[in-house]
């Protein structure tokens, strides 16, 4: 039987974890920068591997959504950056009325700072297109380039848990119902963000501006928007988390993976692919040995057989002589 326990309030969660809000100085998460940096590396090799990013990049870019008016656009400069953010000065505060898009009774979140300089640059190349009063009356070249150089701000993190079983509510019930939402993780910056954005811009085929104002003011206001409309309070993102259960599936490492491969043929230490070599080695071995002619090849299929039948004929332990003797016939040439 599975007791269903009430769900804590946020007192009785910083009382057990001795948590005092109001006392409890803002902490470094050295170790937190560690694991960002870690899995932002990763990523970048794996952008960079047959140029993955650029192929998704110019797929976007040239799909469905590109206006009339531009031709296809080109990517021509893709810097990832080599810097990491930085996170610090993390406390735990509660939930206030209105924040985070959830029930707000029992939740609490997490807010640092966060700051990240560095040049992370995306460059494409594409012309503009004049189709009125008819297709392609005029067409101006057009380069860009967009480079982050600086950000930072307030980040919040908080979780929305799943929503808890009603008192007449069994627990085999919520075991089965598996349309029951998951946890979330919900994640935002403060207003008071700050993004340091550096344009450039070349128009026109012979007589070229460069760096027009009016364009970077243009693209840079559009990104402001961009982002303030997804994940600047009062809006979030909100991320459905995993089932962390332990499931056997998931399971990697220790001496059972091997006793397994053992009960399907494969010795320890020895892949499928290292079995396939030597197998490939011994038909090359076979394939280059000397061919021998009939006469011989017969020669010694019956030296081989009559070896064989000689090792039947020995008893562990006996003499090959005592035994033929054994078997002599009347009247022949003593052994």
């Amino acid at each position: 039987m599975i007791r269903l326990t009430q769900p804590l309030t946020t007192a009785a969660i910083l009382s057990k974890t001795y948590y005092n809000v109001n006392a409890h100085q803002p902490e470094s998460v050295d170790w937190f920068n560690v694991l960002v940096a870690q899995t932002i590396a990763q990523l970048r090799k794996d952008a960079q591997h047959d140029n993955a990013i650029l192929t998704t990049l110019n797929n976007v870019l040239n799909g469905p959504a590109k206006p009339d008016f531009l031709d296809a656009i080109r990517v021509t400069e893709i810097n990832l950056g080599e810097e990491f953010p930085i996170f610090s000065n993390c406390r735990v505060i509660p939930v206030e009325s209105g924040e985070g898009g959830g029930p707000n009774d029992g939740r609490l979140q997490a807010r640092m700072d966060v700051d990240l300089s560095d040049a992370v640059t995306l460059g494409i190349e594409t012309k503009l297109i004049l189709n009125y009063p008819k297709p392609l009356v005029a067409v101006m070249p057009v380069a860009l380039a967009v480079s982050v150089v600086r950000f930072s701000g307030t980040l919040s993190i908080s979780f929305i848990p799943s929503p808890s079983a009603s008192p007449d509510e069994s627990a085999a019930d919520v075991l089965a119902n598996s349309a029951t939402p998951p946890t979330t993780l919900t994640f935002s910056f403060m207003p008071d963000y700050r993004l340091e954005l550096s344009t450039h811009s070349l128009l026109g085929s012979r007589s070229r501006l460069q760096d027009v104002p009016k364009i970077a003011q243009l693209v840079e206001s559009r990104l402001h928007a961009w982002f303030d409309e997804r994940c600047v309070e009062p809006r979030f993102q909100q991320v459905a988390l995993p089932s962390l259960w332990p499931r056997r599936k998931n399971t990697r490492g220790g001496e059972k993976e091997e006793e397994e491969g053992r009960d399907k043929g494969d010795t320890p230490g020895k892949s499928p692919r290292n079995k396939r070599n030597s197998m490939d080695a011994g038909v090359l071995a076979a394939e280059s040995s000397p061919r021998l002619k009939p006469e011989q090849q017969g020669l010694r299929e019956r030296r081989m057989s009559a070896k064989k039948s000689h090792e039947r004929l020995r008893p562990e332990g006996g003499s090959l002589s005592r035994d033929i003797s054994r078997l002599r016939m009347p009247g022949s040439m003593p052994l």
